[in-house]
């Protein structure tokens, strides 16, 4: 949890290559609920530069990402 942010899903995507992490998260987003928070873990190094980037660019919002050992967990809000 970042912040007060609770999140509605989780995907583990840890072990998955560019662009895994970031084709599961657009597959969860199409599938999402306005408003629900969806945290991706990646151990892709690339995926905590390219989903933000992504998230701002598809009008979605970015919360943030948490480093934890071993990989990253970016939290994503679906708000159109």
């Amino acid at each position: 949890m970042i912040g007060n942010v609770e999140v509605t899903r989780e995907i583990d995507a840890r072990g998955s290559f560019c662009p895994g992490p970031m084709m599961e998260l657009i597959r969860v987003i199409r599938s999402a609920q306005i408003g629900d928070v969806i945290a991706i873990l990646s151990s892709d190094q690339g995926s905590k530069r390219d989903i933000p980037k992504w998230v701002t660019k598809a009008n979605q919002e970015f919360i943030g990402v948490e480093t934890l050992d071993g990989y990253d967990r970016i939290i994503v809000k679906k708000v159109r």
